[in-house]
């Protein structure tokens, strides 16, 4: 592989590896958040002993989160400077908003609540973690206004002087059609990992300690397999919307992402093909009629734009070359992000349904704990692999060629190198969060009867000197 495959092979590793993160800490927070409000308002225990045990598995993954992010940055100067160049006035405004205002206060008040158990009022120590809240859900808005811009560029003028592209208008950027479907897209993926991952420790401890916190454990497996199927429902209406902007915008993604050919009205869906190793002929399908014109229009006599008249189309725009992406991987990643997403969906209602009234969840939905978490992260990742490489050739759609933001002086054994290092790198942090989540979680609610909030310690439980100490 040359530098330019090599580079894109890493960014490709290092950002779905700290997209693993991503999606945990933004649910899980917000979960945090609303178990701690229940506690607030009903004074039940169960809901603070939850606030504690779930809040503490949040901050170990924002930790691995954040430190995993950092390297994607190191890597716009290593291989991507052109990139860098290009993009780097527009992307500053939303950048910048993300880490000097949502960043700050997701850090700022993470602190406070973490170290304020017994030091704020009741009433401020909530109001802390829903500014974590708030800082996350920005974070995540200029996050994907900045990679929204990426799939559909406005508000900019392109100087070609400086042969880069300049902000003129960031509202224009922020309120980006794609980055407004986009985002609750996003949010509702993120709720059904996270509620997934509730509900998933939870009837671990139901099913190998049942007698151990029961009414607790019980609470939290229905509260996590009520967000997951209530995510689903805004996973699949929010991205029928982002289907018919897609189209509108990038219509070779859509065109690619059902190995469409040629230009049809009305279009069918095929749920499952097999084709030639290209993917440019198809041997034998399954389809369902008018679903892709819906998709893509919202008609079902709808035209879509095949990948020939496409590519033809391009060519005369822009010039030679070919500008249809990998076919089978966009053709699968985005039935695999379906139908995935889906089956996730259908075990955690399956879960409400064997745990109703009281019953015990059966010995064998063992065999769910580990893939119940995994099945929607797992959805999460092909859709981005989908959304990220359905654009190609582009990095910026319409501006600037994948191949034309190569850093030029980086050489494909450098490359080579900084991978083998992020791998060890990433390698380590992967132990050291799965054996962090697994002891926290094996502990289960013990510890987490510290004093709540607006509560002052007795006098003479410790000694007045003692530093300030981690709460949980």
């Amino acid at each position: 592989m040359d530098t330019l495959d090599l580079a894109r092979w890493q960014f490709a590793v290092t950002t779905v590896y700290h997209f693993f993160f991503v999606p945990v800490t933004i649910a899980l927070v917000a979960i945090t958040a609303g178990l701690q409000t229940a506690w607030y308002r009903t004074g039940k225990e169960k809901y603070l002993r939850l606030t504690k045990f779930y809040g503490k598995l949040f901050l170990i993954n924002i930790a691995m989160g954040v430190v995993t992010g950092l390297v994607q940055e190191f890597q716009f100067g290593m291989n991507w400077s052109d990139y860098s160049r290009f993009v780097g006035d527009v992307f500053g405004a939303p950048l910048a908003l993300e880490g000097l205002l949502a960043f700050f206060v997701e850090s700022t008040f993470i602190g406070l609540w973490m170290f304020g158990w017994d030091r704020l009022p009741k009433l401020v120590h909530l109001g802390c973690i829903w500014m974590v809240v708030l800082g996350t859900q920005l974070s995540a808005y200029f996050i994907l206004a900045a990679n929204s811009w990426m799939q559909n560029p406005v508000g900019f003028r392109y100087n070609a002087e400086r042969g880069r592209a300049e902000l003129t208008d960031l509202g224009a950027v922020l309120t980006n059609k794609v980055v407004l479907v986009t985002y609750p897209h996003t949010i509702f993926a993120a709720f059904m990992v996270g509620g997934a991952f509730v509900a998933a420790v939870a009837l671990w401890h139901l099913l190998r300690r049942p007698d151990v916190d029961r009414d607790v454990f019980r609470t939290a497996l229905k509260i996590g397999a009520v967000i997951v199927l209530a995510a689903s429902a805004g996973v699949a209406i929010s991205g029928d919307q982002q289907g018919k902007v897609m189209t509108e915008v990038q219509p070779m993604k859509m065109a690619a992402a059902e190995a469409l050919y040629e230009t049809e009205k009305p279009a069918s869906f095929s749920v499952f093909t097999i084709g030639t190793l290209d993917g440019s002929k198809e041997i034998f399908s399954v389809k369902v009629p008018y679903l892709l014109s819906f998709l893509g229009t919202g008609h079902f006599d709808g035209e879509v734009k095949g990948i020939d008249s496409l590519q033809e189309a391009y060519e005369k725009l822009y010039g030679p070359g070919s500008y249809s992406p990998n076919i089978p991987l966009a053709y699968w990643t985005f039935r695999l992000m379906i139908g995935v997403g889906l089956a996730s969906g259908g075990i955690a209602l399956w879960l409400l349904w064997a745990t109703r009234k009281g019953r015990a969840p059966a010995k064998w939905l063992i065999w769910t704990v580990a893939p119940l978490p995994l099945m929607p992260l797992v959805a999460n990742c092909f859709g981005w692999i989908f959304t990220e490489t359905g654009r190609q050739p582009w990095l910026v759609f319409g501006l600037l060629p994948t191949a034309s933001g190569v850093s030029p002086g980086t050489t494909a054994a450098e490359v080579i190198t900084s991978l083998a290092g992020f791998t060890v790198l990433y390698g380590v942090l992967a132990v050291v969060e799965v054996k962090l989540m697994l002891r926290t979680i094996r502990a289960g609610l013990a510890g987490t009867d510290t004093p709540a909030p607006g509560s002052a310690p007795d006098d003479d439980s410790e000694p007045a000197d003692k530093p300030l100490s981690f709460a949980y």
